[in-house]
């Protein structure tokens, strides 16, 4: 019998350093971003089938997908076994076509889900030693968009509040990227028009970029006026983020763009990856932006229910219920005597889940949010909440 090696590792067989020390210091550390729509997770835990759940923690809309997209979908099963176009043509050009506001398909980046876009922004600008500027609270994934990238966020608190205003970010010295949310999540908060320009044309002076995530701005009235899409000739510092995931429902297809100067989308190109939203995703999102009929229902229906809930919201003298500019609703429940994380785990055993904001950035763990759904199904969420904070 041959004598075993030494290190315990048989005679031959190379041993490998751990893989840890082989991770780049800039993706070592980072964790996942906690998010909400984990109804699988609160199924285990609840005992309850998913199907049984309903999910107010992820602010999508509640009539889901377009007809006329999931017909588009299932036609394009055939152009499977081809790659996909690569560069999305056909979408960019229907989404030139749906904005109408002369621009053009060099003004237009797709990628897999709005969250592809703010992790490819801050690979393509963010060099060693840039500083990205990230309001607290705001959406988990700009924060590790910029640590993957290799550096290392500043984070602006927004205080009691929560409001962005010129004075906070119109000083941004030696800033490289700002990332800006609007209406920011999770306080479903407004940014006026007014200030978003002044900060932006603060920002071009200072040779600022500013990433405006405009994902939620189609649920509100007049978002057309509100958005700064308009705004790119003016601003080529501008990058406007939008997504199919939010009002169109096509949220497992994972469908997102971004709007900005073609110098910007050029560099957005040449670094990402090839083929990044497939065939299927494609088709259905150019049939959803068609559809205005399904987006009028949706707008209706949400402004109708946001008012409802509203009313009713407001009968719990222990919350402090913000006023929603988009569909879903932030509330402050200190007053309660629980936190956010009891009342989650109550409501869900009534088959409701809600998101606990404990996890962003800048807040405590007495922060919740609620989507705006369907009445029936507004209706089951303010009566798990009686039974939750009225017990």
């Amino acid at each position: 019998m041959k004598p075993k090696h030494l290190s315990g590792v048989p005679e031959g067989k190379k041993c490998m350093k751990p893989v840890e020390s082989l991770v780049r210091d800039s993706v070592r550390g980072l964790k996942p971003c906690v998010h909400g729509a984990e109804v699988l997770d609160a199924a285990q835990e609840s005992g309850l089938a998913a199907s049984e759940i309903l999910d107010f923690s992820s602010s999508v809309n509640p009539l889901g997908a377009s007809k006329k997209a999931l017909l588009a979908a299932k036609s394009s099963f055939r152009e499977i076994p081809a790659y996909p176009d690569s560069n999305c043509n056909s979408l960019r050009s229907a989404i030139i076509e749906h904005f109408g506001r002369g621009l053009s398909e060099d003004n237009v980046v797709v990628g897999n889900g709005s969250t592809e876009l703010m992790y490819l922004f801050a690979e393509t600008f963010l060099r060693k030693g840039d500083v990205a500027v990230i309001p607290a609270p705001t959406f988990g994934e700009y924060e590790n968009a910029v640590r993957k990238a290799g550096e290392m966020p500043r984070f602006v608190n927004l205080g009691k509040g929560f409001t962005v205003d010129t004075k906070t970010f119109g000083r941004m010295t030696g800033a490289k990227i700002l990332f800006l949310c609007n209406p920011n999540n999770p306080t479903s908060m407004l940014i006026p028009k007014d200030t978003l320009i002044d900060i932006v044309e603060g920002a071009l002076k200072q040779d600022t970029l500013v990433f405006l995530d405009e994902d939620f701005l189609e649920f509100v009235e007049g978002e057309r006026e509100l958005s700064l899409i308009g705004s790119i000739d003016r601003f080529p510092n501008l990058f406007v983020l939008r997504s199919f995931t939010k009002i169109f429902g096509l949220t497992g297809l994972r469908v997102g763009y971004g709007i900005s100067s073609a110098k910007i989308v050029n560099a957005l190109l040449c670094t990402k990856i090839p083929w990044n939203v497939n065939c299927i995703a494609q088709a259905a999102a150019i049939a959803a932006l068609k559809d205005d009929k399904h987006l009028r229902v949706t707008r209706e229906l949400v402004k109708k229910e946001k008012a409802w809930l509203s009313a009713q919201l407001a009968c719990f003298g222990d919350f402090r219920v913000f006023v929603p500019a988009a569909n879903f609703f932030f509330i402050d429940v200190r007053k309660s005597g629980l936190t956010a994380g009891e009342i989650k785990k109550a409501v869900l055993h009534e088959g409701v889940l809600i998101r606990d904001c404990t996890s962003f950035r800048g807040l405590d763990q007495y922060y919740i949010r609620v989507a705006v759904k369907t009445h029936s199904e507004n209706e089951r969420l303010i009566d798990a909440l009686k039974k939750t904070v009225e017990r």
